[in-house]
């Protein structure tokens, strides 16, 4: 059951790390990049709580964990992150203002791209929703 979750997080990051490729933006290190179209952590969250759903039911316990851990990092991915990546933008356009003796005390460029906006987030949800029902009906039969 475990594996679901990883391999809808996987798909969906690769389909990302593909997306930026076809806009010109190929970089190895983009598959281990935040933010983006699409979430592969909101992927993830659903894909777990669609497993759970699935094997445990709508009425059990872990159902309902998964689904509140769902809900905080799908509202964390969307607003705190979004947030945190307008805080670097701001950040890094102060640094750059600075004389260059003091700008070289800090951080070459804080990474601004980490949160997702509300649609990256719904698709990377559907995906993992459509990812997980079909790996658990290949794997279950049920």
């Amino acid at each position: 059951l475990v594996l679901i979750p990883i391999i809808a997080g996987l798909i969906t990051q690769l389909i990302k790390f593909i997306i930026l490729g076809l806009r010109g933006k190929f970089r190895w290190s983009s598959l281990q990049e935040y933010g983006g179209m699409p979430s592969a952590h909101t992927a993830f969250v659903i894909s777990v709580t669609t497993v759970a759903a699935r094997h445990e039911g709508l009425n059990s316990i872990a159902f309902a964990i998964a689904f509140i851990f769902s809900l905080l990092t799908i509202r964390d991915a969307i607003g705190l992150r979004q947030f945190l990546g307008k805080h670097a933008t701001i950040i890094n356009m102060l640094v750059k203002d600075l004389p260059d003796s003091i700008e070289s005390k800090y951080p070459p460029h804080l990474v601004e791209r980490v949160g997702h906006t509300p649609l990256q987030a719904f698709v990377g949800g559907t995906l993992g929703l459509v990812i997980s029902l079909m790996l658990y009906q290949l794997w279950f039969g049920v």
